[in-house]
């Protein structure tokens, strides 16, 4: 089985942009969605993204926290540009900025569209209690908060947000 352990976290400012090695635009919808897990009619989101000429079959368990199963599969372009354009509910867009800090890599993720204003840094770790660098630019963690998940972005992008919701209040999404 795979298992992704990943911490998310909101952007003290904007310095980690000096340390950006590349940059890609990724377009993903989802197959199956936030509103059939909040039903509880799914146990995982089942994502299509595509970036640069590469494209992805994602599946992860709808569980809270920074470690969930997720298995990845590679697919034809071509099929990922049709499920985007007729099977999913919306696709979320953003640029994502590759940052290495002490060897440790961090997904710098900078929404665009509804989500635009929205900046999240992720950082994949090899165990629950992995130690990772803090960088002065890494803000308030929000691992456990199922707004800043992608697969609630669509549904309820960044742009509807209330005050509460942008200020951190742990407020339902």
């Amino acid at each position: 089985m795979g298992v992704e352990i990943e911490r998310k976290f909101l952007l003290a400012d904007d310095s980690w942009r000096a340390g950006v090695a590349r940059s890609e635009r990724i377009a993903q919808g989802y197959l199956v969605g936030v509103r059939a897990l909040q039903s509880g009619d799914a146990q995982a989101s089942v994502r299509v993204r595509r970036a640069g000429e590469r494209a992805w079959l994602n599946i992860k368990s709808a569980t809270l926290g920074i470690e969930r199963a997720e298995f990845e599969y590679l697919i034809p372009v071509d099929d990922a540009m049709q499920m985007l354009a007729t099977l999913c509910d919306g696709v979320l867009e953003k640029i994502r900025h590759y940052v290495t800090v002490d060897n440790v890599l961090f997904e710098i993720d900078e929404f665009l569209g509804d989500n635009q204003g929205l900046v999240v840094a992720e950082v994949e770790l090899p165990s629950v209690d992995s130690p990772f660098p803090r960088p002065s630019w890494l803000g308030r963690e929000v691992s456990a908060q199922l707004r800043y998940y992608n697969v609630n972005l669509i549904e309820h992008p960044y742009s509807r947000w209330s005050d509460a919701e942008r200020e951190g209040v742990d407020a339902a999404c």
